[in-house]
């Protein structure tokens, strides 16, 4: 068994590898290569991805891990968790062909410098012709990986493994109704002012303050680096090199700030795995509704909090002294307002779920046929119309706003949705094995609830699905009640409806 164990984890450690220079060479296309390099890029990744699906379907592998399903591994311990992800990602990559696997990856680093030519003159049509050959491809993967109920089921189960489509409706049901409510009530009520947020702030000391709150909340910048991109991200190299990146608006302080909060949750994370997973499956999240229920975490419920701002306002304030004349309380209630937009990504928290439910049923219709490619922007806008009561003026606006299509990410929207709830369930979770806590985050003492995050979710890394990962963290079963009553609460008193 030890041979079999150890040869295992060499065979994977070599995969890693490949996989992680993939992830440097993807880092440098969003962010610094030249855009004659696409091309090349294209096949270099391609062939990363082709070399490494080769060695990962070995069938050597498939035989190791028969051999260690035999063996008697202690049911919780990591070499059984091992065993068991590295099977579930060895079936799933043995049912698609290596050829399959080298054209998608081509396709999509040429849909996602023709996504960014096209949002940049607003133009869907120029990104169409791609984004149809994503859609043909993502059809074909659902057919190769199998599903029992919808398509959709195969691509879901690759960002939240165990999910299902029916799961998620289930959740968006419950939460459609108590939004859409809470919405029109803040609508009657009337609107808060943004004014303090819409005024010139110079770019560098944007940059400046969101790195200083990244590090602050533990970001660990021996071990990461902040650059600019069209879409924010954050590329794990390794859980050694954890970059993150971001957009900076010189008008308008929310983008760069809350989008550098969001991503610095990622970095968190990915920066917290334990070392014993480093090059192995296991050291690889697996859940991206885990995921984003740390980045959503950082930014909102840390981030968009009163007790946050009490004690970083002041040294925003040091940064900007033209908000000097801003009370605390009127900052508080403008980086909270309610107010639908057309960009996800700078969506208030109360209308961010309507962005994904809209998405989500637009993926669903294109995996169905009942979509066509070119008829994306007006259902785009139909659906956002019916949502959130305005249509955008234009595509870079609607329909090319998301960097996802072009990356082949069809089945990724709803993690987003789902880490919201398991955003709070965790911190609700958090503040019960340590009641100071928000008096802590007032004094800027982030280190009680960064230990408590990377004890029963970072340093897991990918051993435990996220169903069984929320139960021994939370004593829950994912749970939109809990988030729906932050929700209501927060912003009901804020609004002054209760």
């Amino acid at each position: 068994m030890n041979h079999a164990l150890t040869e295992l984890k060499e065979r994977l450690a070599v995969i890693s590898d490949l996989h992680e220079a993939a992830a440097l060479l993807s880092w440098d296309q969003h962010t610094y290569m030249p855009t004659g390099a696409t091309a090349a890029r294209g096949q270099q990744l391609a062939t990363l991805s082709k070399l490494s699906h080769q060695l990962f379907t070995d069938p050597a592998i498939g035989d190791l891990l028969t051999m260690l399903e035999a063996a008697p591994l202690a049911p919780d311990s990591d070499e059984a968790a091992l065993v068991k992800v590295t099977r579930r990602l060895y079936e799933r990559a043995t049912k698609l062909p290596s050829d399959f696997v080298e054209e998608f990856a081509k396709l999509r680093t040429q849909a996602q410098q023709r996504w960014a030519e096209a949002r940049r003159a607003k133009d869907f049509a120029h990104f169409a012709p791609l984004l149809q050959e994503i859609v043909v491809m993502t059809r074909r993967e659902a057919d190769y990986l199998g599903y029992l109920d919808h398509p959709y089921d195969a691509l879901l189960d690759g960002y939240e493994p165990g999910m299902r489509t029916a799961e998620v409706k289930r959740v968006f049901a419950e939460l459609k109704g108590p939004t859409v409510a809470l919405v029109q009530a803040i609508k009657a009520q009337g609107r808060l002012s943004d004014a303090p947020l819409r005024q010139p702030f110079a770019e560098a000391k944007q940059e400046a303050f969101a790195l200083e709150m990244a590090q602050t909340f533990g970001y660990d910048l021996s071990h990461g680096r902040l650059d600019r991109t069209v879409h924010p991200f954050a590329q794990s190299i390794s859980k050694y090199d954890v970059r993150i990146t971001t957009r900076y608006n010189p008008e308008y302080l929310v983008p760069a700030l809350f989008g550098t909060l969001h991503e610095t949750g990622h970095a968190l994370y990915e920066q917290g795995v334990a070392d014993e997973y480093y090059r192995s499956p296991l050291g690889s999240v697996q859940s991206l509704g885990l995921h984003e229920s740390q980045s959503r975490l950082w930014e909102n419920l840390v981030g968009r909090s009163r007790g946050f701002w009490q004690y970083a306002y002041p040294k925003l304030r040091a940064y900007f002294p033209e908000l000097n004349g801003v009370p605390l309380e009127e900052f508080y209630a403008a980086i909270n307002r309610v107010e639908p937009s057309f960009i996800r990504v700078e969506a208030d928290e109360v209308t961010y779920n309507l962005h994904i439910m809209l998405r989500f049923e637009l993926e669903l219709a294109l995996l169905e046929g009942s979509l066509a490619v070119p008829d994306i922007p007006d259902a785009w806008n139909a659906k956002m119309a019916e949502y959130l009561g305005q249509t955008p003026p234009d595509d870079a606006l609607g329909c090319l706003q998301d960097i996802h299509w072009s990356m082949g990410g069809i089945g990724y929207f709803p993690t987003y949705t789902l880490g919201n709830v398991m955003s709070v369930q965790l911190f609700e979770a958090a503040k019960r094995a340590h009641p100071e806590l928000e008096l802590e985050i007032a004094q800027g003492r982030f280190a009680t609830l960064l230990t408590w995050l990377r004890d029963n979710v970072h340093r897991h890394g990918a051993k435990y699905q996220a169903d069984e990962l929320l139960q021994r963290a939370t004593g829950s079963r994912l749970d939109p009640e809990p988030y729906l009553g932050y929700l209501t609460t927060k912003y009901q008193t804020l609004y002054g409806l209760a």
